[in-house]
This record gives C-alpha cells, sequence and structure tokens, in this order.
C-alpha cells in the first residue's frame, strides 16, 4: 500500500507582488519566467509554504501573465509564506535574485481575497513608427464602430470575436521618434483581447498596416474606474 502523502502546513502570510518585463526579457515566456521565479525564491532563500501531495509545490499563483514578446510594467502574483517576513526584505531579495530585465516593483501584504478578480483591465501603450495623423484617424474610425472581428489561434483551435467590444477607451499621441503611441485600456474579456488583436482589428477596419514591428507594452493592470475609464492599482485595499 502506497504512503499517504505529507501534508503541509497552510500558508501563515501571503505577499502579492508587482513586477516588471523590460527590455529583451520581454521575450520570455510565462513558463520561462515561473522557473526563473521559482529560481529566485529558493536562492533567496523566501521561507516558501508548499502545496500537500507526493510532490509539493512552492505556493505561488500567477495571474493575468502579458503575452510573450510585450513589455509590462504591471504584473503580478501572489506567495504563501511559511513564516511572517518584511515585506521590504523580501523586495531586496528577489529583486536581486532575479535577472535585471524582470525586476521586483512593489511587494504587499494580501488583504485577502482573489487577486484575480481585481485584475478587469489593463492598460497599454502601443508604440509604432507611423504619423501620428495617420494613427489617429485609423483609430476614430475603429471607435465608432460597433464591432471589429478579428481571428485568432487559441488553445481551442481558431478563434473569432469582437476586439472592439473590449476596447474601453483610445487616444493618440506623437511618439517620442516622431512616431505615434495609441494609449488603449482594455476590459479582461473572454476570450482575452491583446493589444496585438487592436492592431489586427485596425488593419482590418481601418487599413492601418504599421510599418515597423510596433513595440507593446502594459503600464497598468487593475480594477476598471468605470466612470472615468481609468486602471486602478489591485495592490491597494478597497474602501
Amino acid at each position: 500500500m502506497r504512503d499517504q502523502p505529507e501534508q503541509q502546513a497552510p500558508p501563515v502570510q501571503r505577499l502579492r507582488i508587482r513586477y516588471a518585463k523590460r527590455g529583451r526579457l520581454r521575450f520570455t515566456s510565462h513558463r520561462d519566467f515561473s522557473r526563473a521565479f521559482e529560481r529566485a525564491v529558493f536562492r533567496a532563500r523566501i521561507p516558501m509554504a508548499y502545496s500537500s501531495g507526493f510532490h509539493p509545490h512552492p505556493r505561488i499563483s500567477y495571474a493575468g501573465a502579458a503575452p510573450t514578446g510585450s513589455a509590462s510594467e504591471a504584473e503580478y502574483l501572489e506567495i504563501g509564506l511559511s513564516e511572517i517576513v518584511d515585506t521590504a526584505e523580501v523586495h531586496a531579495l528577489l529583486d536581486e535574485a532575479l535577472p535585471a530585465g524582470l525586476d521586483v516593483l512593489d511587494v504587499v501584504v494580501s488583504p485577502g481575497g482573489s487577486l484575480a478578480d481585481r485584475l478587469e483591465a489593463s492598460q497599454w501603450q502601443i508604440s509604432l513608427t507611423d504619423a501620428p495623423e495617420v494613427v489617429g484617424a485609423a483609430v476614430e474610425s475603429f471607435l465608432v464602430a460597433e464591432s471589429v472581428l478579428v481571428e485568432r489561434m487559441t488553445k481551442k483551435g481558431l478563434r473569432e470575436f469582437d476586439c472592439r467590444a473590449a476596447v474601453v477607451s483610445a487616444a493618440v499621441a506623437p511618439g517620442e521618434s516622431g512616431g505615434a503611441v495609441i494609449d488603449v485600456v482594455l476590459w479582461h474579456t473572454v476570450p482575452a483581447v491583446r493589444p496585438d488583436d487592436v492592431l489586427t482589428g485596425l488593419a482590418r477596419h481601418a487599413g492601418l498596416v504599421p510599418a515597423e514591428t510596433a513595440l507593446l507594452t502594459r503600464v497598468a493592470q487593475g480594477p476598471l474606474d468605470e466612470e472615468h475609464g481609468t486602471v486602478g492599482d489591485p495592490l491597494t485595499v478597497s474602501p
């Protein structure tokens, strides 16, 4: 008869962490990051809590990971610990253990509840080399459309969906090098609408085909203020 697996004690503290993917490390896949993070908590000797079962794993919950190839200033995860620790110390230890470009920005004690449920929307910046007036005209045409259907290969096969329905707002501003930046806020829908889907929609609906590959950067992710169309900080406690 096989021995029963050892039951692990529940976490005594949970921490929520905001981190960034910058530079060439924006090409890090979610799987590659999770491996790098697990190695980092081991090297930093963070007192992790572990799951029960025959193959215990450190209690790490990932939420709302950005697509591979996009940069981000607003990635989030939660860890469960076996001891009470100082958040500033964990911040310093993890930042030292992770490679440059995967940078820890905030560490706070979890107030409880689901972190994933607080990630309702994302704010993205889409940087293009095309002229602002050309991009602006395409975005205006996109926004007045009732729907813009696009296709993307998903885990369930080729899916067609309305990318316009997820766009809360979109505005165009001149870029630093003479191009344009689209600032867009997206609802987290199912299936998820990504900024590259918005670009596909702009090409299909308004004929905007970027001259060069766009740089996609998530600048915020969290609860959506529907009245103002802004994205809040998921690490702050709701009033």
